[in-house]
């Protein structure tokens, strides 16, 4: 009698998938098992009608109990503060929706181009620029992928993919190989960019499979993590960075400046320090895009630059990331001097 034995993709993907589908969406579950009164938040509980409250297991086991002012804490705890409408900050601040040339596709720039796989996140963070994102007009299916696919061999100035979302590591490994394995087929193409926060809250998203896809490609591969705080990263994260690492592909960080978050040099240095001892080289810091609900994580420019020029005097330059801004209908970001 002929034993079949499990595809090892499905098993990876058993050991990521029920943790994202357990990931807290309660705020009262949040709080119990940090300790904190509920009562002191009962206020901020009706935000989630306007971004819903997603936070998986493994970066709540990172948070500190019983300190309201965790800076893991404060990037997914919905807060009345969000009903602030905030002059000058809007549900499109970039004005991506303009740009989105067919489904899935968001082609700002001239040699490259955002491809959106996955409309959702394993984790909410509050201050999201596209938390009011029409998602739902961005199906995530084959059909129209292949509508991507399509507008992308047709556009031969491209040299760069850029996968994003949502979260792009939302897709199983089966789907991101049938993305992948159509890109190599197009000759102009060079790179292959991935822009992702899953690792941070669920390592277990990188697995075998995934980092042997990326592995065998012929394409260059990156990978963006999106972490803004030394406290996200542990031995869990670093583990799954090293088996990347192994694989060929290139670790950047990109983080968002965040009031009462990381608006410290010193913080900043050791996310830099830490994210280099994994094998992440920090690449852009980025100033606050003005979504609407997200005010009360602003810094004003000049006290940004003010940290920015601390964190030059205390650090190696190679340490300190392109202090960076997106502007709506800029070719490119806006980077402030050295």
């Amino acid at each position: 009698m002929r034993i079949l034995t499990q595809d090892p993709t499905i098993r990876e993907e058993q050991n990521w998938l029920p943790i994202l589908k357990n990931a807290i969406s309660d705020p009262r579950l949040l709080l119990r098992q940090l300790n904190l009164p509920e009562q002191d938040f009962a206020p901020s509980f009706n935000a989630r009608k306007l971004f819903a409250l997603r936070v998986p297991q493994p970066f709540v086991d990172k948070m500190e109990k019983g300190n309201p002012r965790d800076p893991l804490f404060l990037q997914v705890m919905c807060s009345d503060l969000e009903f602030v409408q905030a002059e000058g900050f809007s549900p499109d601040p970039l004005e991506e929706q303009e740009t989105n040339a067919v489904p899935n596709i968001l082609h700002k720039y001239q040699n490259r181009l955002l491809f959106m796989v996955k409309g959702g996140c394993a984790v909410n963070c509050r201050y999201c620029f596209r938390r009011h994102f029409p998602y739902d007009e961005n199906p995530s299916n084959k059909k129209s992928w292949q509508q991507a696919l399509d507008y992308i061999a047709e556009h031969h100035e491209i040299e760069e993919v850029i996968f994003s979302g949502g979260d792009p590591l939302m897709a199983k490994d089966q789907e991101l190989a049938w993305l992948i394995k159509r890109l190599e087929n197009l000759p102009h193409l060079q790179r292959l960019r991935i822009h992702t926060r899953l690792p941070i809250v669920i390592p277990q998203r990188i697995t075998d499979t995934l980092c042997r896809l990326l592995a065998e490609s012929p394409l260059q591969t990156v990978m963006v993590t999106h972490i803004n705080h030394p406290n996200e990263i542990d031995d869990l994260l670093a583990e799954a960075m090293k088996k990347l690492r192994y694989a060929g592909v290139t670790l950047l960080n990109q983080s968002v400046l965040l009031k009462g978050v990381n608006d410290d040099a010193q913080v900043l240095k050791k996310l830099s320090e830490q994210l280099f001892r994994i094998g992440i080289l920090p690449y852009y810091l980025h100033l606050l895009d003005k979504v609407q609900g997200a005010s009360h994580f602003f810094i004003r420019d000049e006290q940004a630059h003010s940290i920015y020029k601390t964190l030059q005097s205390l650090t190696s330059g190679y340490l300190v990331p392109k202090l960076a801004r997106e502007i709506a209908g800029q070719p490119n970001k806006t980077l402030y001097a050295k």
